[in-house]
């Protein structure tokens, strides 16, 4: 019987099954406020497209992000934002916590999607809608209605649910929308003054909840419990995909929308590999997984999902971003004072 020294059987162990390449990946923290059910999808995308990065992600609703990059603003533990409501963003501006950076492919993106100076670009935008229960409008022989005002009829009392646009970047589009179409002065005179409060007051009389989250007011109109949920477009998409008795309407006062943007974060610990994240968050392939849930994303010329109506056939509110974002403070503590109570 012949005998094989242990040289010549490690030469064949390494033969048999030659040595894997070891890579390293560098870390990244991210804080996002995407909707749970894309951001998933999203994450997939990343990390099969981004092999040499161990992408950490948290996901957090739009003002407990917020709160959280405040608590840590002098240790900051999160190296980028991505998909975060504009108008929470720009507050960080001033603040000296976000740190300009033009991703690659920066110059594709239209000047109205992105901070001239670079210190946040939006991916997409998304839109508030109402999501219809039509078995519970059926049973209880309630109308359908075409926009805000219609939800003033008092056959919806304890019907409507609605995001707190305190937690909900949702919630604070469909308000600061209401502050600016019901009242063209809203630039001159005092928020507190504003004609779109005394509308709001009348339908808080309806409102059965104001809810944390953008998205479980459709969820929970979905499951029967109300008529109305005052959400927006995407989520309406998703449910109905899973059978669930639903019908959007878009108000015809006009949709409110916001931009979700991305951002560097000042103070990132991980910032070359944050750059690339950012980077790949802004390519052709990320969008084209955006659009897959988004009303329209912000790569020109990319449609939505099929089953949403186009960007250019809907009425969308006249949103003035610097402004709601100067005034975001005082229009959620007016807010806070006439209806949590």
């Amino acid at each position: 019987m012949k005998k094989f020294s242990p040289f010549f059987i490690l030469i064949a162990v390494a033969f048999l099954f030659p040595a894997q390449p070891v890579f390293s990946k560098d870390t990244v923290v991210i804080y996002t406020s995407l909707e749970n059910e894309e951001f998933v999808e999203y994450i997939k995308q990343a990390k099969v497209e981004l092999p040499d990065l161990d992408i950490q992600a948290i996901r957090l609703s739009t003002g407990e992000l917020g709160a959280r990059m405040l608590a840590e603003k002098n240790n900051p533990q999160a190296d980028c934002v991505w998909g975060w409501a504009v108008t929470n963003m720009e507050e960080f501006v001033p603040r000296k916590m976000i740190k300009p950076y033009k991703p690659e492919g920066w110059d594709k993106i239209p000047a109205h999607f992105k901070d001239p100076n670079g210190y946040w670009t939006a991916i997409d935008l998304y839109a508030a809608a109402f999501v219809i229960n039509t078995k519970v409008v059926e049973k209880k022989n309630l109308p359908t209605p075409k926009g805000w005002k219609d939800l003033l009829n008092p056959a919806y009392k304890d019907m409507l649910i609605m995001p707190n646009p305190a937690s909900s970047g949702t919630g604070f589009l469909q308000v600061a929308s209401l502050l600016e179409m019901l009242d063209g002065d809203y630039k001159t005179k005092p928020v507190e003054d504003n004609k779109a409060w005394d509308f709001l007051k009348e339908l808080d009389k309806n409102m059965g909840q104001y809810i944390k989250s953008g998205s479980k007011p459709a969820k929970l109109t979905a499951a029967g419990e109300y008529a109305v949920g005052c959400s927006f477009a995407f989520v309406y998409s998703s449910l109905k995909k899973k059978g669930f008795p639903v019908a959007m309407v878009l108000p015809e006062e006009g949709a409110g929308f916001e931009l979700e943007a991305n951002a560097l974060l000042e103070g990132a610990r991980h910032e070359a590999a944050a750059k690339k994240f950012l980077d790949w968050a802004l390519s052709k392939s990320a969008m084209e997984g955006y659009s897959k849930f988004k009303l329209g994303v912000t790569y020109p010329g990319m449609k939505g999902p099929a089953d949403m109506p186009s960007l250019d056939s809907i009425k969308l509110a006249p949103m003035d971003f610097p402004w709601q974002s100067k005034n975001r403070a005082k229009i959620l503590e007016v807010w806070s004072n006439l209806f949590l109570h």
